[in-house]
């Protein structure tokens, strides 16, 4: 299993908790991706969204790419997966963009693509938002001029949503073939996208037999497609305790709902625009990504239970999230991953 986690660009992933200690600032994130490669993360993801989803529209959060960019000179190992939206990105100019960053990283670059769901946040900005089948039909497009741009150049392309003439990208990516590009959704119109021209496929939180069901229904649209294997990520809540009455009482804490959170108004949008495959309760909107319904919560032993019937199921990422972020993922290296780096530094916190 790899192991990989959400760059708390939000200072955070609790709706129901206000502050929780790790603010949305260049100096935490720094620190954090740069320990995180120390002690056993192969991988981060980097969510784009000009407002913050999590805290509230009024609270700060991280642009996603000047982020990377950063990043990508700090770090020396860690995968940067850079979420980017096609509604707020011209295909050639992110394709650009992204072989950049890749030279800084030395290759370790790679795209979430995601086909937007929040209305308001475009108004905000000024972007057009369409229904939900049109932004996977432009995200389709957006897809084949990077995709092209990154490996010929003086090419042209005219889409109902795009069009280039003559273009030149340079230099291309170091990644080879390409940098991966990663994406997720549950509609019929996102999973035949992501089978047919993506490389991996993110899903949101659910058990491990769930994921299964997921893994194997996109195995087979691959196969129509007469593609090799995808790579399955998932993401998770970790809650790692000494006993499962402590994970319980922590489990408590982060889920009393309190619908006059900032966060819960974008929530009710996130559902508004979205086509999912089963109901999500209040309990879900307590953490993003319905990070709590992959089962990450109980003693190491039982979270390593877990950890292997995911990868049983097919899934080679998990993508997790903590609060607080830091102090959590030395606790998750330590005693689930098994990092000595980790377990030294846990030690010596206890002596």
């Amino acid at each position: 299993m790899r192991y990989g986690y959400w760059l708390p660009v939000f200072g955070g992933w609790l709706r129901n908790v206000e502050d929780e200690g790790m603010q949305p600032t260049w100096e935490y994130v720094s620190k954090l991706a740069r320990r995180s490669e120390q002690i056993g993360y192969g991988l981060t993801l980097i969510a784009e969204l000009n407002l913050n989803d999590i805290k509230g529209v009024d609270a700060p959060a991280l642009d996603a790419w000047s982020t990377a960019a950063a990043l990508a000179a700090v770090t020396k190992e860690l995968e940067l997966m850079v979420a980017v939206r096609p509604t707020f990105h011209l295909p050639a100019l992110l394709a650009k963009q992204a072989a950049n960053i890749d030279h800084i990283s030395n290759g370790r670059v790679s795209l979430n693509v995601v086909s937007s769901w929040w209305a308001e946040e475009a108004r905000k900005f000024g972007v057009h938002f369409e229904q939900h089948d049109d932004r996977y039909a432009r995200t389709s497009e957006w897809l084949d001029i990077v995709n092209t741009a990154w490996k010929q150049d003086h090419f042209s392309y005219s889409g109902k949503y795009y069009s280039v003439a003559d273009s030149v990208v340079q230099p291309k990516p170091i990644a080879k073939p390409r940098p991966t590009i990663y994406a997720g959704g549950e509609s019929e119109a996102a999973k035949n996208l992501i089978a047919s021209k993506c490389d991996a496929y993110v899903m949101h939180g659910d058990p491990p037999q769930r994921i299964r069901e997921k893994v194997n229904d996109l195995a087979a649209r691959r196969e129509k497609f007469g593609l090799g294997r995808m790579k399955y990520g998932v993401a998770g809540y970790a809650i790692v305790r000494d006993s499962e009455a402590e994970a319980q009482r922590e489990l408590a804490r982060i889920t009393d709902v309190k619908q006059s959170a900032a966060g819960y108004g974008n929530y009710q949008q996130w559902l508004a625009n979205t086509q999912l495959e089963q109901r999500v309760s209040l309990e879900d909107y307590s953490v993003s990504n319905r990070g709590l319904r992959s089962g990450l919560v109980g003693t190491p032993e039982q979270v390593r239970e877990r950890v292997a019937e995911f990868e049983a199921a097919g899934v080679d990422l998990l993508l997790l999230q903590f609060s607080p972020q830091l102090e959590e993922m030395e606790r998750f290296a330590a005693q689930v991953i098994g990092n000595p780096v980790a377990e030294n530094v846990e030690a010596k916190a206890a002596s």
